[in-house]
């Protein structure tokens, strides 16, 4: 059986799926962040999934996984703030939108902050007040009121969405798979794996790594591009900057490969100082040669 999604409070747990479509208000990004991590504890395959639970996602998708591991449904309604607080990093911002994109939460963007935290459901709701832990920051369950959720409908209904930039996981293995195949899109995930500090300002950032593992495998330049913007990573034309910024930089190389029929193709290769290294290293090898 999974584990049930539950915020860690003084002395316990407060269990999710015990309140009936449960909706959490102006969540903090500590308490947002213990959100997410509980449901990752519950369903990690959906959430932060490995290569194993990756190739299996991308031929059944994200749905069938959420489906079976039986999760609540949560309506996060947050401040951008707060939402922006814990999406900073690629690997933090994946786990949530993975979530959204399975559609177990709900992101709604909440205009006016509120005296504090609550959580409600169709027949109970209480307010959650942090208080420090020994060791983490945890949150007091006050009180037991069954028409909070009530007196927030209008707010819900009124609300607009939180939009992730941010790909999840399984996006971006099964673009990648898809595309250009499964060595590919196993590279471009353990390139993007460095941990929650990598965000999309990084010089050395998800674009960037994506673009270079095509070329570390010789890939069609058209093919490779395609795949990082169903990956949801950006548009061709960003990947036609950073294509050119690697080729200044001494780092790729094109070739174009004839066909039969129609017009040549480009393929883009990692040159020496890029093509050489484990994948770990790659990155490094993308800092010293752009002097980043």
């Amino acid at each position: 059986m999974p584990r049930d999604p539950a915020i860690p409070i003084a002395g316990g747990s407060l269990s999710l799926g015990a309140f009936a479509d449960p909706l959490l208000v102006d969540p903090g990004p500590s308490l947002l962040s213990a959100v997410v991590e509980t449901y990752r504890e519950a369903a990690p395959d959906l959430v932060d999934p490995d290569l194993h639970a990756l190739r299996s996602a991308a031929s059944d998708g994200p749905e069938p996984i959420a489906a079976r591991a039986g999760l609540p449904s949560l309506t996060v309604l947050a401040s951008s703030a707060a939402f922006d607080s814990v999406t900073k990093g690629f690997r933090d911002a994946s786990r949530l939108a993975a979530l959204a994109t399975a559609d177990v939460i709900d992101l709604l963007t909440l205009a006016d902050p509120q005296p504090n935290a609550l959580l409600a459901g169709d027949e109970t709701g209480c307010v959650l007040v942090g208080v420090a832990g020994e060791e983490d920051a945890r949150w007091r369950r006050v009180g037991d009121d069954p028409t909070l959720r009530d007196r927030y409908e209008r707010t819900v209904s009124d609300a607009d969405p939180y939009r992730i930039d941010t790909p999840s996981r399984c996006r971006v293995y099964a673009a990648f798979e898809e595309r250009c195949g499964r060595a590919v899109a196993t590279d471009a995930v353990r390139l993007l794996d460095p941990g929650p500090d990598l965000s999309a300002t990084d010089p050395v950032g998800p674009r960037t790594r994506a673009y270079v593992v095509g070329a570390r495998h010789r890939t069609h330049d058209r093919t490779l591009r395609r795949a990082c913007e169903d990956a949801g990573l950006g548009s061709p034309s960003t990947f036609t900057r950073i294509k050119r910024r690697l080729i200044d930089a001494g780092l790729v190389e094109t070739e174009r490969v004839a066909r039969p029929v129609g017009r040549p193709r480009e393929r883009v290769v990692a040159a020496d100082p890029l093509s050489g290294p484990p994948i770990e290293r790659v990155a490094d090898v993308l800092r010293e040669s752009l002097g980043e």
